[in-house]
C-alpha cells in the first residue's frame, strides 16, 4: 500500500477544520476478477481521531465507503501547533496512523 494518509489541519478562530484522505483499496466482495472469482472484500471498518492524546472522532465503516476515501470534520478548540492524529483499522486486521500538525 502506498501512502497510508495524507492530513491537512488549519485553524481559523475557534475551529479546526481537519481534511484526510485515505489510502485504501475498498473492495466490497460483490466485484468478480477476469477469471470470475470473486474478490474478497476488504474494507476500513473504524476510523478514530485524537487531538493531542484525546480521541475527538470514531466512526465506523463499511463496504460501501468508496475507494481512497476523504474525510474531513471540524475540531473546537483547536489551535496552532496542536497534533491531530487519525488511525484506521480494516477487516483484515491491518492499520494506520498519521499525524498533522494544526497550522
Amino acid at each position: 500500500m502506498a501512502d497510508p494518509m495524507r492530513i491537512r489541519a488549519q485553524a481559523s478562530g475557534e475551529k479546526t477544520t481537519v481534511r484526510v484522505l485515505m489510502s485504501h483499496e475498498m473492495e466490497t466482495g460483490q466485484r468478480k476478477d477476469a477469471s470470475g472469482q470473486t474478490i474478497p472484500a476488504w474494507f476500513i471498518q473504524e476510523v478514530t481521531a485524537s487531538l493531542n492524546g484525546k480521541q475527538v472522532l470514531a466512526a465506523e465503516w463499511g463496504p460501501a465507503v468508496s475507494k481512497n476515501p476523504f474525510m474531513q470534520f471540524m475540531i473546537k478548540g483547536a489551535k496552532a501547533g496542536d497534533k491531530v492524529a487519525v488511525s484506521w483499522k480494516d477487516n483484515r486486521g491491518e492499520t494506520r496512523t498519521d499525524e498533522a500538525t494544526v497550522s
